[in-house]
C-alpha cells in the first residue's frame, strides 16, 4: 500500500488498509467500465464510499490509482494461480489461469481497455510488468532445461500462447460465442474450455520413449 501522508484528510486514519482496499475494488470496476481516460475519481470516490481527498491522500493522482490497481491484480493473481497449479509443470496452469479469468472479467476488460487506450506501445508501469513477464519466461527456460517442457519451442512464445489461450475467450466474449455457440459465461462452455486447455498442454511436454 502506499505511504501516508502526515496531512491526512479527515477521517482517513480511521482504518487505512480497509479504506484503501475499498477504493482499490472501486476503482477497478470504474477503470474496466470506462478505461483509463473515461474513469473518473469522482465515480471511484462514490463507488468507494470516501471522498477525492482521500483517493488523491492515499494514491497522489488517477495515473497512481491505476497503478495500484494493476500492481494488487497482478500480485493477487499470481498467488490464486500458483496455489492450483502444480509448481513442476508450467503448462499445468493453463486451466486454472482460464477457471481464474471466468472470475476476474474485470481484470481482463481493463486490460483490453489498456490496449485500446495506449497509443505510444509503453503502458503504465511497464518496467515492473515486464520484470513478471521476464520471471515467468526464466520459469519456462529452467523447466526446458531440467527435461519437463519441451527445448524445441521457444520460451517467449510459449508464455504468450499460455496468456493468449487463457484469456482470449473472456477478451473476446462475442468471437467466442459466434464460434462454439455458448457464452464464455456459460458453465457448460468453461468446462469444455479448461478439459481442452489440459488437453493441448501434454503437447508442450517432452515426448516419452517409446516403450520396449
Amino acid at each position: 500500500m502506499h505511504r501516508r501522508n502526515p496531512k491526512a484528510p479527515d477521517g482517513a486514519g480511521r482504518d487505512p488498509e480497509r479504506t484503501q482496499h475499498r477504493i482499490l475494488a472501486a476503482a477497478l470496476k470504474e477503470f474496466a467500465a470506462r478505461g483509463f481516460a473515461g474513469a473518473r475519481v469522482a465515480a471511484i470516490a462514490r463507488r468507494a464510499k470516501a471522498n477525492k481527498r482521500m483517493l488523491y491522500h492515499y494514491f497522489t493522482d488517477k495515473k497512481g490509482l491505476f497503478r495500484a490497481v494493476l500492481r494488487h491484480k497482478i500480485g493477487e493473481r499470481r498467488g490464486l494461480v500458483g496455489q492450483q497449479a502444480s509448481p513442476a509443470d508450467v503448462v499445468s496452469s493453463l486451466a486454472p489461469w482460464f477457471r481464474q479469468n471466468c472470475q476476474d472479467a474485470d481484470w481482463v476488460r481493463l486490460l483490453a481497455w489498456e490496449s485500446l487506450q495506449t497509443t505510444n506501445d509503453l503502458v503504465l508501469d511497464e518496467k515492473e510488468r515486464r520484470r513478471h513477464s521476464l520471471q515467468s519466461i526464466g520459469s519456462i527456460r529452467k523447466k526446458q532445461a531440467a527435461g519437463r517442457l519441451r527445448s524445441d519451442v521457444d520460451a517467449a512464445c510459449l508464455q504468450l500462447a499460455k496468456v493468449s489461450l487463457a484469456m482470449f475467450p473472456m477478451a473476446l466474449p462475442q468471437v467466442a460465442r459466434l464460434i462454439t455457440g455458448r457464452s464464455p459465461r456459460n458453465p457448460g462452455f468453461q468446462r469444455a474450455y479448461a478439459r481442452f486447455l489440459e488437453t493441448i498442454s501434454v503437447g508442450f511436454r517432452p515426448a516419452q520413449p517409446a516403450a520396449n
